[in-house]
């Protein structure tokens, strides 16, 4: 065997995103792109602000020696200092650049945090429906990840996270905006998981720590507020990426912001620094690093996103289609009309339209979109919509 039993199961089990992307590929070449409808893929339709191409074209026009030079392992001081500047403003709460690690995305920071905080064993709740990567992530670092169901409209469901809570616990993972169903986790809801976690800390002699995933946390609709993650909980750390909110997915920066009230503060940042390093990442872009600082309040046009999700909520809606409309992110979890979410989403194949069963993100029964399309495939895919419930009403 080439490569080791682990991966290789992995990989069969692997990603219903990329898999259903792979399948688009197909029809595209088959019928041409413009008669396939392509849900499958969360990657930003819209380009980076005009800013974000000003601020690259400034920076490499500086003379400034050692733009493309290797910095401390947790980022160049100026961005931190920004990033730092942007939190304290937004979370109402001070904190400084020394609690900012620079990350190759979200991704890479979830995975750098999980490393600093987890030994062998260690359990990390994950609330379905989830990011598809989680698990992964989780057993990277010799974790077990425990799956917490939340409620029917995927708001959290604090009973359920309570009697998941064992001496094991040593994280949970939120996402907010979340992928795929859109939900804003309430500040309600987040006053009553810090409390939860801090009282089952001092239960269990150990600190529980929250990671809260937030690459949508701008990306959010009719004047829905994202809670502070800090004021929720001090045991916390922020993670998140600019992949969706400057429509830079393929630069891969994104950061770690540690709680300011956190026990153990320097040590958790110097661990998180040290597994930067230790984990390949080294340091986050060295070029992306230098714009941020230009870009504070910038983000891509968040209107634009919420009238894609209206356009399309009112097609499915029209057609017969069941969800809960979501309050950010740019995915919408509908409800499966047959129980098998995987022949549902062949169904819809047959229309050459792409989406996902969210039998691929711990929630059977329903398929995501992401709308993060041309307009014009959101309006000519709504009769295929039409087409593939209707064998089954």
């Amino acid at each position: 065997m080439s490569i080791s039993a682990k991966i290789k199961e992995y990989m069969e089990n692997a990603s219903w995103i990329r898999k259903m992307f792979e399948q688009g590929l197909e029809l595209k070449a088959k019928y041409g792109a413009d008669k396939v409808f392509d849900f499958s893929l969360g990657n930003p339709n819209l380009e980076p602000p005009d800013e974000v191409h000003e601020a690259i074209l400034k920076v490499l026009g500086s003379e400034r020696p050692g733009i493309h030079a290797y910095m401390p392992n947790a980022g160049l001081k100026e961005t931190r200092e920004a990033v730092a500047k942007s939190l304290t403003r937004d979370h109402g709460m001070s904190l400084s650049w020394e609690q900012i690690i620079m990350t190759c995305g979200a991704g890479g920071g979830l995975n750098v945090a999980l490393k600093t905080i987890l030994d062998k064993e260690d359990e990390v709740l994950v609330l379905a429906p989830y990011f598809v990567e989680y698990f992964f992530y989780i057993n990277n670092h010799n974790g077990n990840g425990i799956l917490v169901n939340t409620t029917e409209d995927f708001s959290l469901d604090i009973e359920k996270i309570g009697k998941a809570l064992s001496e094991r616990t040593k994280a949970i993972i939120i996402n907010s905006p979340n992928n795929p169903s859109g939900r804003v986790y309430g500040a309600s809801s987040m006053g009553l998981l810090g409390k939860l976690l801090t009282d089952h800390s001092k239960k269990i002699g150990r600190t529980i720590y929250l990671l809260s995933d937030e690459p949508y946390s701008k990306l959010v609709y009719d004047g829905v507020k994202v809670p502070s993650i800090f004021q929720a909980y001090p045991n916390s750390m922020l993670i998140t990426s600019h992949s969706k909110d400057l429509s830079l997915p393929g630069e891969r920066i994104g950061f770690i912001a540690v709680n300011p009230r956190m026990g153990h503060l320097k040590e958790m940042a110097d661990g998180l620094t040290f597994c930067n390093r230790i984990l390949g990442f080294v340091n986050a872009p060295a070029l992306m690093q230098r714009i941020l600082p230009y870009l504070d309040g910038v983000s891509v046009n968040v209107g634009e996103y919420q009238r894609k999700r209206d356009l399309l909520c009112k097609g499915l809606l029209d057609a017969g289609y069941v969800f809960t409309k979501p309050e950010g992110a740019f995915y919408l979890f509908i409800k499966s009309p047959i129980p098998d979410d995987v022949l549902f989403v062949q169904t819809l194949l047959q229309e050459n339209i792409l989406g996902v069963p969210g039998t691929g993100f711990g929630t059977p029964g329903y398929f995501r979109l992401a709308y993060c399309v041309d307009d014009r495939v959101i309006e000519n895919s709504i009769e295929g919509f039409r087409r593939a419930i209707g064998e089954y009403m």
